[in-house]
């Protein structure tokens, strides 16, 4: 029989786009690799995962809220119909491995995994491990890490393997190809490129553009490439428009297959958020990281602070920020060509491009081994059999 590999996370994209990565890892490792995706009602991948390409189902699922506890009530009122979906899915594909790549869509699948017997594995994207990460390592088999500090804040179980591989990116674009035609291109000389995330980030933008209207300065030969977000466009345009420096910034929605082409650009202002600063690292792309301040566990903080440890980055808090600070900051880093280089060398040492085909790989291994042992037990069933006949 062949290999059958559970995936569970959403919410965020920051959960599902790891466990999409790993889909395609698998499958181009094993085309006859049966895969189920399971998530939130509720999560971005009720809208992403129709169009994915991968079976799926989506449970009623809730998050757990710390700030209003008495919200929590849903999480009783949905765990029947979870824990029911779950045993359907379960009987259906019958995985071999379950994985979760955190997030409230990925707990309960894990948990199931656990107490059906399965094997079961966590794969976490942040410095700092997310509360399902904490909570469940102590009682799963394999432990995938994004950032190698994740693990200082982990409780392993005796028979858990903790690996700190990287985050599973998607795959790169050949060399060359990150202009390549029918996709968007990045303009000639230096580029700075601002991304707060595919939906884009307020705080960021207005920040950057307080910082332009009173800018006296521009870098020579550089063109900023603005990432909105589709909600921000129009409002970041108008800004834009009001500042000295229109015909020096590009401005767009977003950019598909962003990951892939990082390589075009020479310094981001950016977000933290785990994936992305992954991506960064395998492009080998210097940052300014403003963290959003309201992330889940202050993930955000946590990355950026592991990653300007490291020498890759520069972390301004977004609440600490006066106007001028954050495009001084990217003035300076441009300004000294020794240190960018430095920290572009530094970002891609934490690079792991090879990520999700290393988990992907150790994730069938897993699924031969269970097949091995249910084999084995099938064979010793049937000999006890045979004897007392």
């Amino acid at each position: 029989m062949g290999a059958r590999i559970l995936l569970a996370g959403g919410g965020t994209g920051g959960h599902l786009m790891p466990a999409l990565n790993l889909a395609a890892a698998l499958r181009e490792a094993r085309p006859d690799v049966e895969l189920m995706l399971v998530g939130a009602e509720r999560g971005i991948e009720a809208r992403v995962l129709p169009e994915a390409g991968v079976p799926f189902r989506l449970l009623p699922m809730q998050p757990l809220s710390r700030r209003r506890p008495l919200d929590n009530w849903r999480l009783l009122s949905t765990a029947p119909a979870v824990v029911a979906g779950l045993a359907r899915i379960f009987r259906e594909l019958d995985p071999q491995v379950v994985v979760g790549t955190g997030g409230y869509a990925s707990g309960p699948a894990v948990l199931h995994g656990i107490f059906a017997g399965r094997l079961t594995a966590l794969q976490e994207q942040n410095a700092i491990p997310g509360l399902v990460t904490r909570r469940l390592a102590p009682r799963v088999d394999r432990v995938f890490l994004g950032y190698p500090e994740a693990a200082d804040h982990l409780q392993a179980g005796a028979r858990t393997r903790v690996l700190a591989w990287g985050n599973p990116v998607a795959a790169r674009r050949p060399n060359g190809m990150q202009n390549g035609a029918g996709g968007f291109r990045w303009p000639e000389g230096r580029v700075v490129a601002v991304i707060g995330g595919s939906q884009g980030a307020r705080g960021l933008n207005d920040q950057l553009a307080a910082d332009l209207a009173a800018a006296r300065r521009w870098p020579d030969g550089t063109t900023l490439v603005w990432v909105t977000g589709p909600d921000h466009l129009t409002s970041v345009r108008e800004a834009v428009e009001a500042t000295p420096w229109a015909e020096r910034i590009l401005t767009v929605a977003w950019i598909d297959d962003l990951g892939a082409r990082l390589s075009g650009i020479d310094l981001a202002i950016a977000r933290s958020g785990a994936m992305f600063c992954s991506e960064l690292a395998v492009a080998g792309v210097p940052a300014v990281f403003v963290p959003f301040p309201a992330a889940a566990g202050n993930h955000q903080v946590h990355n950026a602070a592991a990653l300007e440890a490291a020498g890759a980055a520069v972390m301004l808090e977004e609440r600490s920020m006066k106007t001028g600070d954050l495009w001084e900051e990217v003035l300076a880093l441009l300004a000294e060509e020794e240190r960018l280089l430095q920290m572009a060398e530094a970002m891609a040492s934490r690079g792991r491009p090879d990520a999700a085909g290393r988990i992907a790989g150790e994730l069938l291994d897993l699924a031969a081994d269970r097949s091995n042992e249910d084999g084995a037990r099938r064979t010793l069933d049937d000999s006890a059999v045979r004897t007392d006949v």
